[in-house]
């Protein structure tokens, strides 16, 4: 079965040294942006200079626990959570004052995590065990970053392999490879509880999941049926209804899903064709149009897109080139250009962008 990752991984024992605490100012003094690698066990640390460049701070790259597969910002910026998938934790570090990193704690987790979510209050985190097909939640200590489980929190649904929250942290939707669809779940103090008329059904193996910034409408890319799956958002029920444009076409193997941060525009990264989808979205139906000039040229076998909080540039992550593809906006049209490229040594499997 395909997964959302097409690329060979080696499991590799490491012996973990100190991991850095950073020494010197970030360069270009903009904002945050993580970038976990999966082959090499590392979580890069970048700053964006203002011109969509990703500038590596001091001591970065960081050590990270065995197959890093997911990465998460605080809303505070003062932690960072990676998930990693073959050890089943998620380590917590601690963003010092110059951007540098220190590993401050780690809990154990459900078998081969592979998403995280993160309330916008960052009371909670959330983790899809994609090996033990569980959602787990914790809430987050404010001072220290630490996790503790919450009750009420481990529900169990099929390999799941994406989360999205939406922006109020009411409602929580996950991706299901194995059954095709997507489950959502009310959210109270940290607990779940399923929603009435969920799961619903999208495109086999779906593998990323996208909610607007105000939380109306939900995207699901499926990477066996080359689309997107749309729906919008009942704010009152969390339940889902399909939008007019659904589904829709995309490259081949979108393996990740994004909106930039107004909600005006969604991009996918297609693995399979080395591209970037861009699509238009109608405010008050949240129909797709493909925008001019979409598809967009990344690197070799992108796995995720990433959009810059502040808005401007989008980012995504090509596994086969080993390198993060760097886009600037079209605040109008959404069409996007190339903005240059960062090495990362070895494939790079998640990216998170603080504020």
């Amino acid at each position: 079965m395909l997964r959302r990752s097409l690329a060979s991984v080696a499991m590799l024992l490491i012996v973990i040294p100190e991991i850095g605490c950073g020494s010197s100012t970030p360069k270009g003094g903009g904002n945050p942006a993580y970038v976990t690698v999966r082959g090499t066990n590392r979580l890069f640390a970048y700053t964006l200079n203002g011109v969509g460049e990703l500038q590596e701070i001091s001591k970065s790259p960081f050590v990270t626990g065995t197959s890093p597969s997911a990465v998460a910002v605080h809303p505070s910026g003062k932690f960072i959570y990676v998930a990693n998938s073959a050890d089943s934790t998620v380590w917590v570090y601690t963003v010092d004052s110059q951007g540098g990193l220190t590993q401050a704690s780690q809990v154990r987790v459900g078998l081969n995590p592979s998403a995280l979510a993160i309330d916008a209050g960052g009371a909670f985190l959330f983790v899809a065990n994609e090996g033990s097909d569980s959602v787990t939640g914790y809430s987050i200590d404010s001072g220290t970053g630490a996790l503790t489980f919450v009750a009420g929190s481990n529900i169990s649904t099929s390999s799941p392999v994406a989360l999205a929250l939406t922006p109020s942290a009411k409602f929580l939707y996950v991706a299901n490879a194995n059954t095709a669809s997507v489950s959502g779940f009310s959210v109270t103090a940290g607990a779940l509880a399923p929603l009435a008329g969920v799961p619903v059904a999208v495109g086999s193996n779906p593998s990323s999941i996208a909610i607007d910034q105000g939380g109306h409408f939900l995207y699901v890319s499926s990477v066996a049926a080359n689309a997107l799956w749309g729906f919008s958002i009942n704010a009152s029920s969390g339940l889902l209804s399909s939008v007019p444009s659904s589904p829709l076409s995309t490259g081949t193997h979108p393996l990740g899903v994004t909106f930039d941060t107004t909600g005006k525009f969604l991009y996918t990264a297609n693995s399979g064709s080395n591209n970037v989808s861009g699509f238009s979205i109608d405010a008050n139906t949240g129909a797709a149009t493909a925008i001019s000039g979409s598809p967009f040229t990344a690197g070799t076998a992108p796995v995720f897109v990433a959009a810059d909080p502040a808005g401007g540039f989008l980012y995504s992550g090509n596994q086969g080139s080993n390198n993060i593809s760097a886009f600037s906006v079209d605040s109008n049209s959404g069409a996007l250009k190339s903005a240059g490229t960062t090495g990362t040594g070895d494939s790079p499997s998640a990216m998170a962008l603080g504020k």
